[in-house]
């Protein structure tokens, strides 16, 4: 039996059942409510977040190794005809000798700097609140005076509150460490073996996923995960270049001025360089600190030889090995910074960058494949293929 034609014709139809607007935010709709519904019920995914906060940090560091290892692994497979597994096997024998250098001379160094840097950072902080005070005596800069005098008192509370919650809360603080060390134990013993078989059968792994979805949708998904992978592997590898090219830089323009504690400061700008664009700007901080307590000329020196830093990075180290392979607007960068700090603190500073590539690579092939099917930019495209076919019209497509 047909349909009643005026049925087709009403205004419910017209405007509700044949509406691509309305089904679009109904299916907005029902996804909102599907997210409500999720967070009354999120204590289903408790086992999962336990199951994460205990294999989350030796996944994420074996991943990080993964990206700068592979190239390598690949490379002398390719080039020597060598089987995967033996390749590794040498590999983290090699990182075996760094660890265990690292054990008996890199540490016991780094630890002692580290120890005579904070027992002197009393003292450089009394240098340079005299060496600030000598500048800002007079009263010429009022403003900046009492912005001065408020944060040395905030520093001088902060370090009285924090001695006193130490001594009350003595136990759990114990107790807490031990449980931090701990888990950096466990994730120093895990790590390696997870980074093993990501190495051996890592490039296994997006063909074994694309093949759980339909064959219509395989090429797509396997496109989508090359994606992603390109752009984390591009952003690991290239922060971990800049990182240690800006170590270098430091290490060696410190050495020249004769700056206090010099590789130790090095060391820490090239961690700090990890956060992107304002890393230099906080290992800075404490490199200038001592300077100024030192001498107005050390800390000229420094300042000169951040100057050269940022233009070597800026110019010539950057580019070269990190280039725009992400790109996102510096804006952007610092909005991503300031927002995944705030909700996940230092892990989401050092997390965010990669994070949301990954999810800008996810919402823009969801953006793709929603305007392909949904129907609503059809007019656009064809205006947009005859706006090309007037613009060349010796064109004919096949």
């Amino acid at each position: 039996m047909d349909a009643n034609p005026n049925q087709k014709n009403s205004w419910f139809y017209r405007w509700f059942l044949n509406n691509k607007t309305v089904t679009t935010l109904l299916v907005v709709l029902l996804l909102l409510i599907i997210i409500f519904m999720v967070s009354k019920v999120s204590f289903i995914f408790e086992p999962l977040k336990v199951i994460f906060a205990a294999v989350g940090t030796p996944i994420i560091i074996a991943g990080v190794f993964y990206y700068f290892l592979n190239p390598l692994v690949d490379l002398l497979e390719k080039r020597t005809q060598v089987k995967r597994t033996w390749i590794i096997s040498l590999i983290f024998i090699a990182l075996i000798g760094l660890l265990v250098w690292g054990l008996a001379v890199f540490i016991p160094w780094l630890g002692g700097q580290v120890r005579s840097f904070v027992e002197n950072v009393p003292n450089y902080w009394h240098s340079f609140t005299k060496v600030s005070d000598e500048i800002l005596k007079g009263n010429k800069y009022p403003q900046l005076n009492a912005i001065v005098s408020e944060f040395n008192d905030d520093l001088t509370n902060w370090f009285k509150n924090s001695s006193s919650d130490y001594a009350k809360k003595g136990f759990s603080s114990v107790s807490s460490l031990v449980g931090s060390i701990t888990k950096v134990g466990v994730s120093l013993v895990t790590f390696p073996v997870i980074l093993f078989y990501m190495l051996k059968d890592g490039h296994h792994l997006p063909k074994y996923l694309t093949s759980f979805f339909p064959k219509r949708a395989q090429s797509s998904f396997q496109e989508t995960l090359q994606d992603i992978n390109a752009q984390i592997s591009n952003y690991i590898r290239g922060q971990l270049s800049v990182a240690f090219a800006v170590m270098i830089m430091f290490g060696i323009g410190f050495t020249i001025i004769g700056l206090p504690y010099g590789l130790f400061l090095a060391l820490l700008a090239g961690i700090f360089n990890l956060i992107p664009y304002i890393g230099s700007f906080l290992a800075m901080l404490p490199a200038l600190g001592v300077a100024l307590s030192v001498s107005p000329m050390l800390f000229a020196q420094a300042v000169l030889v951040f100057v050269i830093e940022q233009i070597l990075e800026g110019h010539v180290i950057s580019p070269k090995l990190l280039g725009d392979s992400l790109e996102i607007y510096p804006v952007t960068v610092l909005v991503v910074l300031l927002s995944a700090g705030n909700l996940f603190g230092l892990p989401g500073v050092i997390l965010g960058i990669p994070g949301y590539a990954v999810l800008k690579v996810l919402v823009t092939k969801l953006y793709s494949w929603w305007r392909h099917v949904s129907g609503l930019f059809d007019d656009d495209d064809g205006i947009a293929t005859k706006q090309t076919a007037e613009a060349n019209p010796g064109h004919t497509s096949d």
